[in-house]
């Protein structure tokens, strides 16, 4: 554990060479970037629990996308970080587009996956709602909802690890955590973020996400001034972890770890 001013958060370090910090999604935990540990040979891996999920304890109210920005500045801080290179999936991949415009001195390369700017004001509308059944039924209730919308059917039915990480992470997500994140998410507008972001950035997006996500891959890609993106086909919401075998190819080229 690591304290920080924001609170101790669950920090997970692993590999050797520049820092790769890894943010990831709701409901996930450290864990989520347990796929990439073959990129520890040329970077040293950087994951936590974001609050409310895995070993971080549950904040004790509502917070934003620029809370959890701020607090990845203060990680970077602690531990003695002067810049990395970021990634961040949906929930991760927000604050990564926030922290990537407000500190750039931070950021070396930057990987945005099946992220957004901002929600469509019914997808907002749904985070409300997400939050308000996690609260009366918990987390676990929602998993046969939500693993459609992370894996293709196809990985679904074939039971690979990732569904099987899935699974057990929501399982485990304290309810009140998950809601305060649907929460931060519905609230979350960083339209005006991403013109700011200096860094070099590849975009990458399942080809089956949802069409918000899908256009939103397209939007950041032609807004984010030295932005690139790449399409993982067959997937949904979680490419990367359904797809490793196409995901840390496309990692190491951008990163360049080759």
């Amino acid at each position: 554990m690591t304290d920080l001013p924001t609170g101790p958060i669950a920090l997970h370090v692993s590999g050797y060479g520049p820092p790769l910090v890894l943010l990831h999604g709701l409901g996930g935990d450290h864990g989520f970037w347990d796929f990439a540990a073959p990129l520890g040979d040329r970077f040293r891996l950087v994951a936590y629990d974001l609050p409310g999920h895995g070993d971080t304890a549950v904040p004790d109210g509502p917070y934003t996308i620029e809370d959890l920005s701020q607090q990845l500045a203060d990680l970077f801080r602690a531990q003695h970080i002067g810049r990395a290179h970021v990634a961040g999936i949906s929930l991760g991949g927000l604050i990564a587009q926030h922290f990537a415009a407000h500190f750039p001195t931070l950021v070396d390369r930057l990987v945005l996956i099946d992220t957004i700017p901002r929600y469509t004001v019914e997808m907002r509308a749904g985070w409300t709602e997400r939050a308000a059944a996690a609260r009366a039924h918990g987390v676990a209730a929602l998993t046969e909802t939500l693993l459609p919308i992370w894996f293709s059917d196809a990985a679904i039915a074939a039971g690979i690890a990732g569904v099987g990480y899935l699974r057990d992470t929501l399982a485990r997500c304290p309810a009140e955590g998950y809601a305060l994140a649907c929460e931060a998410l519905a609230n979350a507008d960083l339209l005006a973020e991403a013109g700011r972001i200096a860094a070099p950035t590849l975009v990458v997006c399942g080809s089956d996400d949802r069409a918000a996500f899908v256009e939103a891959a397209h939007w950041l890609a032609a807004t984010i001034p030295h932005a690139r993106s790449a399409v993982i086909p067959g997937t949904r919401h979680a490419s990367v972890l359904e797809r490793p075998d196409l995901a840390l190819p496309l990692l190491r080229e951008f990163l360049g770890g080759e």
